[in-house]
């Protein structure tokens, strides 16, 4: 489904009235899908990935990952708690990943839409498009959730034991809907025959890992921590993609097309609603693409 936008009054009343989603996801390209910018995440488009085996696909965002932690110290006020956080952090500083960046601020995809208009071959200028999320992807917090209550019920389930084999709590759930959830390791004996202690049973109950991103049967959106005041700014979520190969289906978004011949009243339309480079892109980065564009861009 194809919506188009002459003007940004259209563009408002698109959102407003076209777009029927109870949570809808934003993501601004400046060249559409006709043109060939597909909606995959970044490391889909890489040709030494597309063209491994899925053994060696791990292994390739696995090492990328590690190398770039590895990096992370002395640059970072903020040290990632986790695997989703170390590759939201990635996506960030551009490494190629499954994320895909959309938004939940329509006039954020918009910006991104339209700042800089594309042409082709001919040169000729291109139009731009605004893409809507009609898929419902569950949520990351959701089923971090989920997965934390079916290791509470089997924690439950798994009383403790002292030194001499007793039981030190007696709450036990009968009929365990997750009874067959695999938790290995949990009250077996340590080096010596001696059974683990309270803290250490503790610890592995807390390591135990929840929803590997590499390892997810489905498209998951994930709300990054606001480590970065641009992420807040933009107002940023990503699309954790199962297939990174695998393109998004037209049944899964709706395209709302923005004519080249209306970039130059939208970038001025968003400037005054406050929604343009330095607000964007808090800092000198910001704030010097701001300045280009007013002294520079803004009349031509």
């Amino acid at each position: 489904m194809s919506l188009v936008c002459k003007n940004f009054e259209t563009y408002l009343a698109v959102v407003k009235d076209e777009i029927r989603i109870k949570t809808p996801y934003y993501r601004g390209q400046s060249k559409r899908i006709i043109d060939g910018y597909t909606l995959q995440p970044s490391i889909g488009r890489q040709k030494k990935y597309s063209s491994c085996s899925l053994q060696e696909m791990y292994r390739i965002e696995r090492e990328l990952l590690n190398t770039f932690t590895n990096h992370l110290i002395g640059y970072v006020d903020y040290i990632p708690q986790n695997d989703w956080e170390r590759l939201s952090l990635a996506q960030h500083h551009g490494l190629p990943t499954r994320f895909m960046d959309w938004t939940t601020n329509p006039l954020v995809a918009l910006y991104f839409s339209c700042r800089s208009t594309k042409s082709n071959e001919d040169r000729k200028s291109l139009d731009s498009a605004v893409y809507v999320l009609t898929q419902e992807p569950k949520l990351y917090s959701d089923l971090k959730e989920e997965e934390e209550e079916k290791i509470n019920r089997k924690r439950l389930k798994e009383p403790r034991k002292s030194e001499s084999g007793e039981e030190l709590r007696d709450e036990m759930i009968e009929n365990d809907p997750y009874e067959d959830y695999p938790i290995d390791d949990i009250n077996e004996k340590g080096e010596g025959g001696q059974i683990d202690s309270e803290e250490e049973e503790e610890k592995k109950w807390e390591e135990l890992p929840l929803l590997n991103p590499f390892e997810i049967t489905q498209n998951i959106i994930y709300e990054p921590p606001h480590a970065s005041t641009r992420i807040r700014a933009q107002d940023g979520v990503l699309l954790a993609c199962y297939a990174p190969l695998k393109v998004l289906e037209e049944k899964d978004y709706v395209e709302i097309i923005i004519k080249h011949e209306a970039h130059a009243e939208m970038r001025q339309r968003l400037e005054q609603y406050g929604m343009f480079d330095k607000q964007l892109f808090p800092g000198l980065d910001g704030i010097a693409k701001w300045l280009r564009y007013r002294i520079f861009e803004r009349d031509s």
